[in-house]
């Protein structure tokens, strides 16, 4: 079997495990993970229909029929429509040939949207609909050595656009300007797309852990903070790094040092069988022996891969643990409100012994 030939069989024996009869997906992380087909949630609905025991089936737009063929590569059963038909009618058939009604059916509550709800809703009786994200997300937790090569390509170019993006950087700068300068160099790099927005703050404006760049002008003595990933496929990085515009004040300094020490002791601590949420207690005690406790506002972490927000995630409640294969971030933060803010996150690897940094990045104190 193929990648994706075994990865719906996975799907198919966990959704029997959990006594599920199918499984519906819209375009997204979970489609992409099972079809290799990749779109985004558009006007013209796409539903994957999993089965527990048989081939999968789709809704598709008829103008879509070439290109998914050309991607999927096991044997499907596909119900098209046309523009001038509406999709309507394509749910009908499919709900009444694939037998819908009284089966057992799991949704991702986070991806489902209300208008293909609604169309099976209409087409089915006695159904029961349930929860299927972390079913799910079980298949997608450890990375395969595919998944993982992209992810490695992904920090590679990333680090390499932002060494490139440093030595562009002036005072006088706008936010703005600089995030312009990183675009240009992350394309150059060769990435296949921005993994998420990103985020370039300076000064004050760095104590916001998902600020957008801005207009202000960099002036000597601020921190400058980035925090963005470049894509590989359909796979993401996720790095933040935090630099000094000149000389910083000392304060600044001891909370940078604060800060690399929290990711230090998160990355020592992980490895298999670790919780997900004792990775989060090693950084964040680091950082409230420090007196700085009030200032970490947000978890240590994430997992990712095709999603750059993905399960598990570094926080305390989180008892997931950690398994070889698995790829998440390591992001511990200090945000003193109005003055300045130091974020120093890694990508790292779970291995069979420990724990990899993916990201070869410094995380020593650099002045521009």
């Amino acid at each position: 079997m193929n990648t994706y030939q075994q990865r719906v069989a996975a799907l198919s024996q966990r959704m029997d495990d959990n006594n599920l009869d199918y499984v519906v997906v819209l375009p997204g992380a979970n489609f992409t993970y099972n079809t290799g087909f990749t779109r985004e949630i558009g006007d013209r609905p796409l539903v994957a229909f999993f089965s527990a025991d048989g081939s999968p089936s789709f809704i598709a737009p008829r103008l879509e029929l070439k290109a998914i063929n050309q991607v999927l590569s096991y044997d499907a059963r596909i119900f098209s429509y046309t523009d001038a038909q509406g999709y309507e009618n394509a749910f009908t058939e499919a709900c009444a040939r694939l037998k819908l009604s009284g089966k057992r059916i799991g949704v991702e509550y986070r991806g489902m949207r209300l208008l293909e709800l609604r169309q099976l809703e209409q087409n089915l009786t006695d159904c029961e609909i349930r929860q299927a994200d972390t079913l799910l997300m079980e298949g997608r937790m450890t990375k395969d050595i595919e998944e993982l090569t992209c992810i490695r390509e992904a920090i590679r170019i990333t680090e390499q656009a932002l060494n490139a993006t440093l030595t562009q950087i002036r005072a006088g700068q706008t936010e703005l300007e600089v995030q312009s300068i990183l675009h240009m160099e992350l394309f150059r790099a060769g990435v296949d797309g921005l993994a998420f927005p990103s985020i370039v703050l300076s000064g004050g404006r760095a104590t916001l852990p998902h600020g957008t760049a801005g207009e202000r002008e960099i002036v000597g003595g601020d921190c400058l903070l980035f925090d963005f990933g470049g894509k590989c496929g359909n796979y993401m990085a996720d790095i933040t790094r935090t630099f000094a515009i000149g000389t910083m004040d000392p304060e600044w300094k001891d909370v940078y040092e604060v800060v690399k020490g929290a990711n230090a002791a998160a990355r020592k601590l992980a490895s298999p069988g670790v919780k997900a949420e004792d990775v989060d207690s090693a950084a964040r005690a680091v950082i409230e022996e420090a007196g700085y406790g009030d200032y970490f506002t947000h978890r240590t972490g994430h997992s990712l891969g095709l999603e750059v927000h993905e399960p598990p995630y570094i926080v305390a409640g989180d008892k997931t643990n950690l398994q070889p294969g698995m790829t998440f971030t390591i992001e511990p933060g200090i945000y003193i409100p109005d003055k300045y803010g130091v974020r120093i996150e890694d990508d790292v690897l779970v291995t069979e012994n420990g724990c990899e940094s993916l990201t070869t990045f410094p995380r020593e104190l650099i002045s521009l």
